[in-house]
């Protein structure tokens, strides 16, 4: 999952920023409404974490041209004031969901979470080749037997996953995992790869396609 944080709080910024990446979620950063909003335009996230008190451009203007131009990133508002009055204005304004400041980091994550693109809400759990991945629990095993995973290694399996049998390119994966930050040219994907492999166990239950990418049959 990627995601877009547009806050102008600094020390908030970072610390959510090192909290979102410890939980396997790829996370962008904005100082501002302008720069929020031009990322938010030019790069595909899952969710946009908005705070609405934003300098350059306000955060419901950064909300309504969103959603004017149909980006399909969903919104998550942030306010330092958690009134109805306020949850009313943002969820016509055309956010997805709400949360006041102060909040609980594990409230946030699972907020971002429920917004992200994910199978419908019948099926928290995938499951393809022997493989169960239960999206809740963050828990995965491989014909019955628990597997350890990094976040990152979580994040890649997920995307397979969810693709549902589809091929899912290294460019893909490295946008939908990682961040602005990644580059391109690495081996990181593949290098992963590798290691998701060895943890799932014979027989390989990732197919590679050459010239193309990955995909679990």
């Amino acid at each position: 999952m990627r995601v877009l944080l547009i806050e102008d709080e600094p020390q908030l910024a970072r610390a959510l920023e090192r909290g979102l990446r410890r939980e396997g979620i790829a996370i962008d950063t904005a100082p501002d409404g302008e720069s929020g909003l031009e990322k938010a335009t030019l790069v595909s996230y899952d969710v946009v974490v908005l705070d609405r008190s934003l300098p350059l451009m306000h955060g419901d203007v950064v909300c309504t041209t969103l959603r004017e131009r149909d980006v399909p990133a969903r919104i998550l508002m942030l306010t330092a004031s958690g009134s109805t009055g306020d949850l009313v204005e943002g969820l016509a304004l055309g956010a997805d969901d709400y949360l006041g400041k102060p909040f609980d980091f594990d409230e946030l994550v699972a907020r971002i979470r429920a917004l992200g693109r994910r199978p419908p809400a019948t099926s928290r759990i995938l499951e393809r080749g022997g493989v169960r991945l239960d999206l809740g629990k963050r828990r995965v095993t491989r014909d019955e037997r628990e597997v350890t995973l990094t976040p990152k290694e979580f994040a890649v399996l997920e995307e397979l996953m969810v693709a549902d049998g589809n091929v899912v390119s290294a460019e893909e994966l490295l946008e939908r995992a990682w961040d602005e930050h990644a580059d391109p040219f690495t081996n990181t994907v593949r290098v992963t790869m590798m290691t998701l492999r060895r943890k799932l166990a014979e027989p390989s239950v990732i197919e590679t396609v050459t010239g193309a990418g990955y995909r679990i049959p």
